[in-house]
């Protein structure tokens, strides 16, 4: 494996980003964000149909490399030092959060800090029953950040949230299935080839449908019934359309397993102008 801390590869549609100082638990130093957002940036360009966003060693992601900051602190920088550090969070989530494909937070070992919340930017997150997930930020007494204010109470709700801030208690990944932070949990022997094996599952399917189903629901959370409506008949259209929908029937009408693989269609903005007013 390559030493540079971070990898991408991209096979049969599939992108997997490896975050690879494994001797530090992944933590975020030097050029790490900056190549993060160089390596999304590529995958943005590619013919991957999904992303898969992983650890190198026994972790996913630490956070920030406490080390660094302590330097930092040391030699009385000042927080606009600091601030760099936060706008490339800032574009790394944003990143993802434009990305029109799925995106799979693959977590074995610890999530922490800028890692946990990394986590939560992806829109689907998978662990190994070894994993671990904490907002630790509260404990070196500094704020969550890399949009977890945005991101945690949507998945586990206010309460839920503010005791995993105020605390910043770890939990296992039991708990992080029950809060619904993850949304499958394997074995640690299994789970490379589980997530691998989800992951390919994923990139077979129909690009439209998965690609219309994350904008939509995604955008669900803002809009109203009449607007979400809108929405499903825009995708619905833009699937019927699509060669896969004729390829999907037929296969069920001959019970057997579809082989998808037409692009993914136009799904349009879907509100309409009358129900854009109550935006």
């Amino acid at each position: 494996m390559s030493d540079a801390p971070i990898l991408l590869a991209i096979e049969s549609h599939v992108a997997v980003i490896t975050l690879n100082r494994p001797e530090k638990l992944n933590a975020f130093a030097g050029d790490m964000r900056e190549r993060l957002v160089a390596a999304l940036d590529q995958v943005a360009a590619s013919d991957a149909r999904v992303l898969v966003i992983t650890g190198a060693g026994r972790a996913f992601c630490a956070g920030g490399d406490v080390g660094f900051m302590l330097e930092l602190k040391g030699r009385g920088a000042g927080y606009e030092e600091v601030a760099t550090l936060i706008e490339a969070g800032r574009d790394i989530v944003t990143r993802l959060a434009a990305l029109p494909i799925p995106v799979i937070a693959a977590i074995h070992g610890v999530a922490a800090g800028a890692g946990a919340n990394l986590a939560l930017a992806c829109d689907v997150r998978l662990a190994s029953d070894e994993a671990r997930f904490g907002e630790s930020f509260v404990k070196i007494a500094l704020h969550a950040d890399w949009g977890g204010t945005f991101a945690l109470p949507r998945v586990v709700g206010l309460g839920r949230a503010l005791d995993l801030c105020w605390t910043g208690d770890v939990i296992g990944a039991d708990d992080m299935l029950r809060a619904g932070i993850v949304q499958r949990v394997w074995p640690a022997a299994s789970f490379a080839a589980e997530w691998q094996a989800y992951a390919t599952r994923l990139a077979a399917a129909p690009a439209t449908s998965v690609r219309a189903l994350k904008a939509n629901l995604r955008a669900s959370l803002h809009r109203t019934l009449e607007q979400c409506l809108d929405a499903e008949s825009v995708a619905q259209e833009a699937c019927w359309k699509s060669a896969d929908s004729a390829e999907g029937l037929r296969a069920f009408a001959e019970k057997r397993a579809a082989v998808f693989g037409a692009p993914a269609g136009d799904f349009g903005a879907a509100p309409s102008a009358a129900s854009r007013r109550f935006e």
